[in-house]
């Protein structure tokens, strides 16, 4: 391949790679479908890559038929020299096409199986396939039809395809919101999956795929629906937790109870649901890093209620595995971890037991190397506050710092 020379105008300006599906934008400029609709769609681009022209999302790309048999023709008499052949590209997806799919989803219940496969699989091909089917109203439509499922108490054939294509279609804000106006029960609706009994070899796809949507409502709806929430959303999402699901499902329900954590309300039921000790085995588990971030955010805040405290002191891995992360993961990592241990450290629930295993664990040596470290001033203050504050205790240590190393501090 490095041996033929490549006509230049068969080549996209973005990818610089053999353009399979020419398409002109009305700046005139060509460009492989692929490339521009990505440039369009996905970064939400508005002006030509080439000439720097407006460029609106809506402009028409012609297909350059010409240049594309060109191209086929010129990949084919190079074949022989490993030039790989280029078929001859799909129509692209018409709205009007998604319009008809739509139709007949609601118009035969029967086929919605094969009919939400069909659409989920439109979604992954191309940015700009999914862009016709959040225009012709496909997200609403999967939301409704979780609704139904809902209220009829039956996980109905293609759950899963209708959950894993919202993933695949951006829901626009201003949908969920106008579906949550009309149809309160959309959250109950996830809520309950969650909760169901699901075969086996589905169970951790479906509620992972719950869970992203989950995450993606709760964060475009409003703070108006987590001022809501009741006892049964934070307990589904612990069990779920528990139970085990996806990387990404993980996160994702992370994520919703970070969105949660502001109300004091929430905070409680997330305790009560048992949340502290299964944050902890998750962290236990040695968890990804942006897993850790979410977990120890959570936590930070749990910690703030009283029961909250109480929790993490019963757990008997809590501290060893903060004190763990400090200096490992991350510089929020850090500031979250210092956050909880002093929390605890001035906490009443056992106080002088936990004030002793904090130097049993290894602590006090990870707060006197945070205060050498190159880390913000507030938060070098919390640890020589803790450090301060639990000196009649932690003085006959090893590694205590004396009044030499304070003053080096401030020099």
């Amino acid at each position: 391949m490095e041996e033929v020379e490549i006509p230049q105008y068969f080549i996209c300006p973005i990818s610089l790679q053999i353009m399979k599906d020419p398409v002109t934008a009305i700046t005139g400029i060509t460009y492989d479908r692929d490339s521009i609709e990505r440039w369009l769609f996905t970064n939400n681009n508005t002006i030509c890559p080439v000439t720097k022209q407006p460029l609106p999302l809506d402009s028409d790309l012609t297909p350059n038929h010409t240049l594309r048999r060109l191209i086929q023709a010129w990949c084919t008499q190079n074949a022989s020299l490993g030039v790989d052949r280029i078929p001859t590209p799909k129509p692209p997806l018409t709205k009007s096409q998604a319009l008809k799919i739509l139709h007949n989803f609601h118009l035969h219940p029967h086929r919605r199986l094969p009919i939400l496969t069909q659409l989920e699989l439109l979604a992954a091909e191309n940015d700009r396939n999914k862009k016709c089917l959040i225009d012709a109203g496909v997200p609403k439509a999967v939301l409704l039809f979780l609704l139904d499922c809902f209220k009829s108490r039956q996980l109905h054939q293609g759950l899963q395809q209708a959950l894993s294509l919202l993933q695949f279609v951006r829901i626009p804000s201003e949908e969920i919101k106008a579906v949550i106006s009309e149809n309160d029960q959309i959250l109950d609706s996830l809520v309950w999956i969650l909760g169901c009994e699901i075969v086996e070899s589905d169970s951790v796809s479906v509620k992972s795929h719950a869970l992203i949507v989950l995450k993606t409502i709760i964060h475009k709806a409003g703070s108006g629906i987590l001022e809501r929430l009741e006892p049964e959303f934070f307990e589904r999402i612990v069990r779920i937790l528990r139970k085990g699901i996806t990387q990404q499902g993980m996160n994702a329900g992370l994520k919703v109870m970070v969105a949660a954590c502001p109300w004091g309300r929430n905070r409680k039921m997330m305790v009560d649901a048992g949340a502290v000790w299964e944050l902890i085995e998750i962290e236990l588990g040695i968890p990804e890093r942006r897993t850790t971030e979410l977990v120890l955010e959570i936590l930070f805040h749990l910690c703030s209620c009283a029961n909250g405290r109480a929790q993490f002191v019963s757990h008997r891995g809590g501290i060893a595995v903060i004190t763990e992360r400090v200096l490992k993961i991350s510089r929020s990592v850090d500031e979250r971890a210092v956050f909880i241990l002093s929390l605890i450290s001035n906490s009443s629930y056992g106080s002088h037991m936990v004030i002793q295993e904090m130097l049993k664990l290894g602590t006090v040596s990870k707060l006197c190397m945070l205060l050498q470290s190159d880390h913000p001033t507030y938060l070098k203050e919390k640890a020589m506050e803790m450090l301060k504050a639990h000196s009649e205790v932690w003085k006959n240590s090893p590694c205590f710092p004396d009044r030499s190393f304070y003053a080096s501090l401030h020099k």
